[in-house]
């Protein structure tokens, strides 16, 4: 009992350090480094390898992880941080403070130079964090730059590197949990009864649905810190680029085979994860009706055209967000168009509508015929009329081009 209890001293003790982690990171982002000196520096970049060591000690005991990490979240108003923030501690810290223009110039330099030659750095060193912090320093800076080209807009395109850089770090960490478990159940089974065996199959169960539900709060709670249009953006840039394929943000982010996806298992888990990070982006865009919509309106159509070419389950909300906006025009006979019938319910004129049916007509077959048949089933709901003026639906399918009036069919 005694040595229970000792034991239980350094652990609170642990704990309450760990409480301070949100602190740490506040301050580094904060007008307070101003008077900051190398020794002060020193102190933080410490604590942070610090946090990262306690990450490495407990992250294969699960009693202690989970303790760890329900402390941290405690210890914050708005649960952003987990317990693999702690083995990411000296990149968070470290890109804070080179994002914060309040830094001094010779603790900045320190910074820098304490980030490229990190203490007991060796062969044996695992560079991944380093170059991590190298690629986020490099989009940092790239984020100041002016945009003189058009095209994608290079500071959306580096902080979706960003956000899929750190959900994918996510799932690995909730992978390696989940295997943690299978190989308990594994030898649980050679051993135990059935009860038991259930047992660990519940936890399995439950330890990926709080990974999931974890992940999914963590992203609403980064993408809440950014102006919405900002943070549409970059959600956007971010499924354009898991389509676009690795090798597109290989090129931006260096990333190269090194997460083992050469191999044709390597392959299969890497698309897995790609799968999941893709779907912890659409169950924030699309489980919010009001949201979807602002974003509909806010990113550019051909856009929205290639990811509903590429997602169905977004491709089949957009189309039901675009019936729901045609349904507010009404044909002013007078002006010869389609007009807004109520102004706070039709958020497209006529000509926007047009234009992005048009633009889905434009993308691959699948979903070009996926867009006419949506449109000829509306047209048939609302009367199938074959001429202009008298639906909506069937001016739009004239103005795709699709040829909706057969006479031989109809003989009409």
């Amino acid at each position: 009992r005694s040595n229970r209890q000792r034991q239980a001293w350094p652990m609170e003790a642990v704990l309450g350090q760990v409480e301070q982690l949100p602190a740490l990171l506040a301050v580094s982002r904060s007008a307070l480094v101003r008077d900051w000196d190398s020794l002060t520096l020193d102190r933080a970049l410490e604590w942070a390898r610090y946090f990262q060591h306690l990450y490495d000690r407990f992250r294969a005991r699960p009693q202690l992880r989970e303790a760890l990490g329900r402390r941290l979240r405690r210890s914050q108003p708005c649960p952003l941080l987990g317990f693999p923030a702690l083995g990411r501690c000296p990149q968070l810290l470290g890109l804070a403070l080179l994002e914060n223009r309040a830094l001094p110039p010779a603790a900045c330099r320190r910074l820098v130079r304490s980030l490229l030659q990190p203490p007991g750095a060796g062969p044996a060193s695992d560079p991944r964090g380093l170059e991590l912090l190298a690629r986020r320093k490099a989009a940092a800076r790239l984020l100041a730059l002016p945009r003189h080209a058009p095209g994608p807009e290079p500071q959306l395109q580096a902080e979706a590197r960003l956000l899929l850089s750190r959900l994918r770090q996510e799932a690995r960490e909730a992978a390696g949990q989940q295997r943690w478990l299978c190989g308990a159940q594994e030898g649980q089974e050679a051993r135990e009864a059935a009860g038991q065996q259930r047992w660990l199959r519940g936890a399995q169960e439950g330890q990926e649905a709080r990974e999931a539900a974890g992940q999914l709060r963590w992203l609403c709670g980064a993408l809440e810190l950014l102006p919405q249009p900002r943070a549409f953006g970059v959600v956007a840039a971010a499924l354009a680029l898991l389509k676009q394929g690795r090798g597109a943000e290989q090129a931006g982010d260096g990333d190269g085979d090194r997460d083992g996806s050469s191999s044709p298992d390597g392959y299969q888990e890497s698309a897995a994860g790609e799968e999941c990070t893709a779907g912890l982006l659409l169950s924030w865009l699309l489980g919010n009706q009001e949201r979807f919509s602002a974003f509909c309106l806010c990113i550019p159509s051909s856009h929205l055209a290639f990811l509903a070419g590429h997602y169905s389950q977004l491709c089949r909300s957009y189309l039901d967000l675009l019936t729901g906006w045609g349904r507010h025009l009404h044909y002013d006979p007078l002006q010869g168009q389609w007009v807004k019938s109520c102004l706070d319910k039709a958020e497209l004129s006529w000509e926007e509508l047009r234009e992005r049916f048009i633009c889905l007509c434009q993308g691959s077959t699948p979903l070009k015929e996926q867009t006419q048949a949506a449109l000829e089933l509306l047209r048939t709901q609302d009367g199938d009329f074959r001429v202009r003026g008298l639906s909506v639906w069937t001016d739009l399918l004239m103005e795709v081009g699709y040829s909706c009036v057969d006479t031989k069919a109809t003989g009409k």
